[in-house]
């Protein structure tokens, strides 16, 4: 039913000390397959196939690759049913959700396939020398890419399609929790074209030793990372020993403002999405929603009747709207968010309790009158929890945003747009979401300020983080 092996190249194999762990079903907590887990000897494996595979790959012409990218957004668009119903098994959200992710990760494969082409250059003369002077820009090579649990096709997918349109060879490290999705990837893009040895992939429960071991391969020139700020640290000084160009999308702390004089439907439209969308558990998930004290009120209502509205099940059944957090560990460390949060003075407005039972579920929460000292506010929640304070003036809410060591995104909702945009550029967040609820966009730059990140996924930004700039000076 699964694909449970390494993948490398082209390959499936064991790992090579036959370990294995164990994927589980959030909603239920039954067990969904047994994943070989790579070891340091596979990692070197990996990467010996990745380089060998590069050479031809780097050699194919970019309308080569992109005809190849192109058949990967096909394929895996005629398959989305199939996606989704495995990121739901073992990521745990909802069935909508879920095809919701499979059509954005297929996106980056057809946004890719256009931008491989798109290879920009310049030829010029220099003022002085007389000298030509030639740009061009060559994959980097071999890349490690490492991505998490949240979204297990689309954060794999947003990596692996720029790296392959810039020429690059890649392996890739999905979380430990949803390997599953990524290793059914694989016999898709065989179909689509990709050679053998270009993409490899290796679960393994021995994550840090896997990827350094990687990292201090001469022949791997890029990581790109996303999760926590934590981890990105300690990749960061490891791809520092070797001078790795990094691309690290970390964690976030997304500050939600509403103004007196926003839509307040618009308002309550963008915070569901920007709060429930993947039950929260993202990195540009709303955290921290600031509303004028005038409208707090109906803001609040109508914000609670839309959470309370929500149907809270196992993701793969009809109609439910929010499935299980992905593990005991997160619901756990959702559930003291709530309880730090309500020691400290906030208010319950709605849910607040696990439920009893199997499965990892929290159910749509609000808090009201939270704190600036709750937990909740300095860290990212990452579960379907609202927490919600007021504010009075526009300086002072800028400044509140601004308190974070954290810098993703952002969301603004006011109908004055000279507001809007005079914010927005206040704002120290790599993305801003004015009246509207969903930033991410395979067209766009994706990316954070601060200690959210370096570089950008996405647009045209995302595929040049897997290529070097080559500058020649030339005379004829």
């Amino acid at each position: 039913m699964f694909q449970t092996e390494l993948y490398i190249n082209g390959q499936w194999r064991a790992a090579s000390d036959s370990v294995r762990f164990d994927v589980l079903n959030p909603a239920d907590e039954t067990v969904l397959a047994s994943v070989a887990s790579g070891t340091v000897e596979d990692a070197r494996a990996a990467v010996d196939a990745a380089a060998e595979a590069m050479k031809g790959w780097a050699a194919k012409t970019p309308r080569a690759r992109a005809e190849i990218l192109r058949k990967a957004f096909e394929l895996m668009t005629a398959r989305l049913e199939d996606f989704a119903r495995l990121i739901t098994l073992e990521n745990g959200k909802a069935r909508a959700d879920a095809m919701g992710e499979a059509a954005y990760a297929a996106e980056f494969f057809r946004w890719f396939s256009e931008e491989a082409v798109r290879g920009e250059g310049l030829l010029a003369r220099a003022p002085a020398s007389g000298a030509r002077i030639l740009v061009q820009q060559r994959p980097a090579g071999v890349a490690v890419l490492v991505t998490p649990w949240n979204y297990p096709a689309a954060m794999g997918t947003r990596k692996i399609a720029p790296a392959l349109a810039a020429g690059c060879s890649v392996v890739i490290k999905p979380a430990s929790e949803t390997p599953l999705t990524m290793l059914a990837l694989m016999p898709l893009l065989e179909e689509a074209g990709v050679p053998p040895g270009v993409v490899n992939v290796l679960p393994s429960r021995s994550s840090g030793a896997v990827v350094d071991a990687m990292l201090r391969d001469p022949r791997v020139r890029v990581v790109s990372f996303t999760g926590s700020t934590a981890v990105g640290r300690k990749l960061l000084h490891s791809a520092a020993e070797q001078v790795l160009k990094p691309a690290m999308e970390l964690g976030g702390n997304a500050p939600v403002i509403v103004f007196e004089d926003a839509d307040i439907d618009v308002a309550v439209d963008g915070a569901m999405l920007a709060k429930m969308r993947n039950l929260g558990e993202a990195c540009t998930a709303a955290n921290r929603f600031y509303v004028h004290e005038d409208v707090a009120e109906t803001f609040v209502d109508r914000f609670t009747a839309r959470m309370a509205a929500l149907k809270v099940g196992n993701g793969i059944e009809d109609g439910v709207d929010v499935g299980p957090l992905v593990n005991a560990d997160t619901r756990d460390k959702v559930a003291a968010f709530v309880a730090d949060a309500v020691a400290k003075g906030a208010k319950v407005r709605l849910g607040g309790k696990a439920p009893e039972g199997k499965g990892f579920f929290y159910p749509p929460t609000v808090l009201t009158d939270v704190p600036g000292n709750a937990a909740c506010v300095g860290d990212e929640i990452f579960g379907p929890v609202a927490a919600i304070q007021t504010f009075r003036e526009e300086g002072e809410v800028v400044r509140r945003a601004n308190d974070t060591e954290y810098g993703l995104v952002a969301y603004v909702f006011t109908r004055d747009m000279a507001r809007g945009l005079r914010v927005s550029e206040q704002l120290d967040f790599g993305m801003i979401g004015l009246n509207r609820g969903l930033v991410s966009d395979p067209a766009a730059p994706f990316g954070g300020m601060k200690q959210s990140g370096l570089g950008r996924e996405g647009g045209h930004e995302g595929m040049l983080e897997f290529m070097e700039t080559q500058y020649i000076s030339a005379s004829w």
